[in-house]
Formats: C-alpha cells, sequence, structure tokens
C-alpha cells in the first residue's frame, strides 16, 4: 500500500508527533540532543574535551544517558556564570538576575537554551517543502512534540500548550509541547531531575494524550525507530489498552512512522514489529523515505466532511456554551432520529444564517490561511455563494489554488473594474515614491485617514515588496473593514494577477 492510500483511508483529522528530526530538517539552527548539549559546553568551555569527560559518566547499559549529562552540565554552567557575572553570558546573568529581583528562580543553563533557540532560522532550499507542509493544516487536528523550538507554531499558526495548559485545552488547534518550550526556560524538561518530576506529576496529562491516541490517527516526524520517545508512548498505551482488543488494532492501524532515509523517494508503507521490554511486540506501520512533500500532499488532498479549521471555531463556542454563556442553541429536529450524514450544524447570527459553510467575508478574513492551505474543498463553496458586482472580493489567488471556480473571470473583471475605479477616487495626496509601509506611516504629509489609501496607491504601482504587503495584512486588526478588503484586493491581484 503507498501513503495516498493510507492516508486515504482516515476518517477523521490526524494528529502529528513531531520529533527533532523535523527541526533539523528545515532549521539552520536546530540540534540533536547530544548537539545542543555538546554546542553549550564548548561554548562554555572552548574545549571540546570538557564536553567528552561529561558524556563519558553517564553511560548506562551501553547507552549515554543525555538526561545525566544535561545535569552535569546544567551544574558547571551554572557555577560557571555565577562567577563571571559580565563576561562572554553576560546577556543570561542580566535575564537571571531580573527574573530573581521578582522571585523566579531560573536556571541560568535553561535560560541559554531558550536564546539559543529564541529565533527560527529557515533553510532557504526547503521553502517549496515548507509550503507543502503548511497546505496540511486544514487537515490537521493538532501536533505534539517534544521540541523546545517554536517551528511548529510557526508553520501551522496553532495554540502552543505546556504543562498543565495541556489539560484545559481545546485539543483542535493546539500544539502539546510536552517536553516545555524555549520561552518558559522553567518549564524546559531536559534534565535526570526535571524527567523524574515530569513522571511523578503529568499522570493527567498522559491521560489527556491517551484520549487523542485512541481517537485520532497518529503519524510520527522526525523520530527514528528506536526513538526512546516512541516506545514510551507504546507503553502508555498499552499499558491500558488490552493488547488484543478492537482498540488496539484499530491504534496500531491508526499508527504511521515517518522514518527518514536519505535519498529515498519510497511511498511503500510497511509493517515493523517493535520489541518493547515486559510488553507483547507491537506492530505498527512504517515508511522510509526522503520524499517528505508526497507524505504532504497525500495529507493535503484527505477529503474529510469538516475541515480542522471549523472544528477549531465550533470547539471555542461549545466551550463558551459549557460555562453558561449566553449563546443559544435551537436543534430543530429529534437528533437521534438522523443519520450523521443528514445532520447539519450551522452556527451564526439568528437573523442572517443560511445553508451555506462559509460567507464571502469568511473566506477574506481567512484569506491567506485558505491560500497557505490549498483549501480547494472550501473554494468551490465559492460558486454557492452570491458576491455582488459592488463588493470587495480577491478571486485570483483563490482561482490560482482551485481552477475549478466557475465564475472566476467574471469576479476578476470585477475585481479590477472596483480596483481601478477606487484608485481614480484618490486625491494627489496619497501618491508617493516610499518603498517601505512604514515610512509611508511616518510620513507626516499624508493625513491618517489616508494612510492605508497610500499603501493601496503603492501596491498598485509596484512601490512596495509584497512580502511586507502581507505581513501588514496579516496583523491589521479588523479584517471585516472596507480598508482591509481594498488593500487585500490589491495585493491579491499583483501577487497572483500575472501568474
Amino acid at each position: 500500500m503507498d501513503i495516498h492510500e493510507f492516508i486515504g483511508q482516515y476518517r477523521n483529522h490526524p494528529v502529528l508527533f513531531i520529533g527533532a528530526g523535523v527541526s533539523l530538517r528545515y532549521l539552520n539552527n536546530s540540534y540533536t540532543w547530544d548537539g545542543l548539549l555538546k554546542k553549550i559546553a564548548i561554548e562554555l568551555t572552548g574545549n571540546g574535551e570538557f564536553y567528552l569527560d561529561i558524556k563519558s559518566q553517564c553511560q548506562v547499559d551501553g547507552k549515554y544517558d543525555f538526561t545525566m549529562v544535561a545535569s552535569k552540565l546544567e551544574s558547571a554552567f551554572n557555577q560557571s556564570l555565577s562567577e563571571d557575572r559580565n563576561g562572554k553570558f553576560k546577556a543570561v546573568n542580566d535575564k537571571f538576575y531580573r527574573e530573581m529581583e521578582i522571585e523566579n528562580n531560573l536556571s541560568r543553563f535553561k535560560i541559554y537554551i531558550s536564546q539559543l533557540l529564541d529565533t527560527l532560522d529557515y533553510r532557504e532550499e526547503m521553502a517549496d517543502e515548507i509550503a507543502e507542509l503548511k497546505k496540511i493544516r486544514k487537515n490537521i487536528g493538532s501536533v505534539i512534540t517534544t521540541n523546545y523550538d517554536r517551528l511548529v507554531e510557526d508553520v501551522f499558526g496553532f495554540q502552543p500548550l505546556v504543562g498543565n495548559d495541556i489539560l484545559l485545552s481545546n485539543p483542535y488547534g493546539s500544539v502539546y509541547k510536552i517536553h516545555g518550550c524555549h520561552t518558559n526556560p522553567s518549564k524546559v524538561i531536559i534534565t535526570t531531575e526535571d524527567y523524574s518530576k515530569f513522571n511523578d506529576k503529568y499522570e493527567l496529562i498522559r491521560a489527556q494524550l491517551l484520549s487523542i491516541f485512541i481517537h485520532n490517527p497518529i503519524i510520527f516526524l522526525g523520530y527514528g525507530i528506536g526513538d526512546e520517545n516512541i516506545k514510551s508512548l507504546l507503553k502508555t498505551i498499552f499499558t491500558y489498552v488490552e493488547h488484543n482488543s478492537e482498540d488496539a488494532e484499530r491504534i496500531r492501524n491508526n499508527f504511521l512512522l515517518v522514518e527518514y532515509e536519505e535519498g529515498s523517494t519510497s511511498h511503500v508503507i510497511c509493517e515493523h514489529d517493535i520489541v518493547l521490554e515486559g510488553f507483547a511486540t507491537i506492530r505498527i506501520n512504517k515508511v522510509k523515505t526522503d520524499d517528505f512533500v508526497e507524505i504532504y500532499e497525500a495529507l493535503s488532498n484527505l477529503n474529510l466532511p469538516v475541515s480542522a479549521m471549523d472544528i477549531r471555531k465550533v470547539q471555542s463556542i461549545v466551550k463558551e456554551i459549557y460555562s453558561g454563556g449566553s449563546i443559544k442553541v435551537n436543534i430543530t429536529e429529534d437528533l437521534d432520529s438522523l443519520d450523521n450524514n443528514a445532520k447539519i450544524l450551522a452556527i451564526g447570527s439568528s437573523k442572517t444564517i443560511t445553508y451555506t459553510h462559509q460567507d464571502a467575508a469568511g473566506m477574506m478574513s481567512n484569506y491567506f490561511d485558505i491560500i497557505d492551505e490549498a483549501n480547494v474543498q472550501l473554494l468551490t463553496l465559492i460558486n454557492e455563494i452570491n458576491i455582488a458586482s459592488t463588493q470587495w472580493f480577491p478571486i485570483f489567488g483563490f482561482h490560482h489554488v482551485c481552477p475549478d471556480i466557475a465564475k472566476a473571470q467574471t469576479l476578476k473583471a470585477q475585481q479590477i473594474a472596483k480596483l481601478e475605479t477606487y484608485l481614480r477616487t484618490l486625491n494627489s495626496n496619497v501618491q508617493n515614491t516610499l518603498t517601505r509601509i512604514a515610512d509611508i506611516m511616518d510620513e507626516e504629509s499624508i493625513t491618517g485617514a489616508n494612510k492605508i489609501n497610500a499603501i493601496i496607491w503603492s501596491v498598485w504601482y509596484d512601490h512596495l515588496d509584497l512580502n511586507e504587503v502581507e505581513s501588514f495584512l496579516l496583523v491589521m486588526p479588523d479584517k471585516k473593514n472596507t480598508y482591509y478588503r481594498r488593500l487585500l484586493c490589491a495585493y491579491d491581484f499583483k501577487k497572483h494577477g500575472t501568474e
């Protein structure tokens, strides 16, 4: 069975379990566990043998225990910095003492880890593959990761959850950072002591994750077949699930390990047995490949009845209903008498709700998510939506993603005509030769009311970098107002109108 057939069998949204291999694949500033500790040791002493001495003391049953290495290195690092206030690691000490002033006792070692991972330095040659990775977001329920960096949050736009926050979360649209995040050094789990506390304290979190594993397909990315994280996870699951039960069989069928093999273009799924100490042999599905694009395309093309994006929105509303909010619930029929495929959940204003999955305004607000995800399933609904000739609507980018939009040519002519007509109404005050949005916003000769108009004019006449315009649109707070829609239409035409 190949990857498309295997993933095509999914009937609900898969969950990704992401390891260090993914960050190593896409970032210049990423490390293996061994590599991270080695870098810190060499930065501290300038001597690679210092690290080797520590590592030599941490071998257990023929394997290096990197939690033990981290414990010893943390002790040496913290002691050294306490004796050298304003040396090479002055910034770390500055942070340490600022936090101590407010009774927040952080490890200097973990502060330095947080600084090392503070930025995301993407590998330029992987840009196309990362773009394909972004497209799967619409079909991904949530992500679990042992990584400290914010790659997943940046690519998927999901909400990061660390520690006890995991217990209070909505499963959809979340990144479960089970070993902590660099943004909060106190929550980073890396030493023997950290893991001991984690194992004692997080039984409820394991239960939350177990529920996800039982109900969703799980895809492991960035781990090797012998990785202890995978073995630990399998042990946790089969401690609570009978090995020969239907649940166990469903979990095994849902598991897929994507194992990296340099240069391989294989897309074939094979079975692999994992021997767990104290447990029966566990059989899982595996693909060994270097062609991750094929996997991302299979996930992006997965056609499920409801997108993960819409489930995330519904969950937020249901949570408010649970908490005693003022949202009204109107059930029109006996739900028990209806088949699932006959049921529809509609949420909106009681005055305006119609049988439409998403209106034009919603598509404009979610424009960049829809484009990034190549959400063809959603865009085909444009054929069913009434878009008046007086309405701003960015059709060029949507048609680029979904060529099956029947009325695309009419909407394109409509969009160009509106832009040209609007530009003719602008006064000369908006005309400028500035090449940066920040300069337009600072320019005193352009009134506050005309700032966005000046940006629209500059986009139309190719004065601005479209990447900067995209960043500006993404942070505009009100994506329902006319200024946003006009600027988006100008950007959309310039970005996709000449392709």
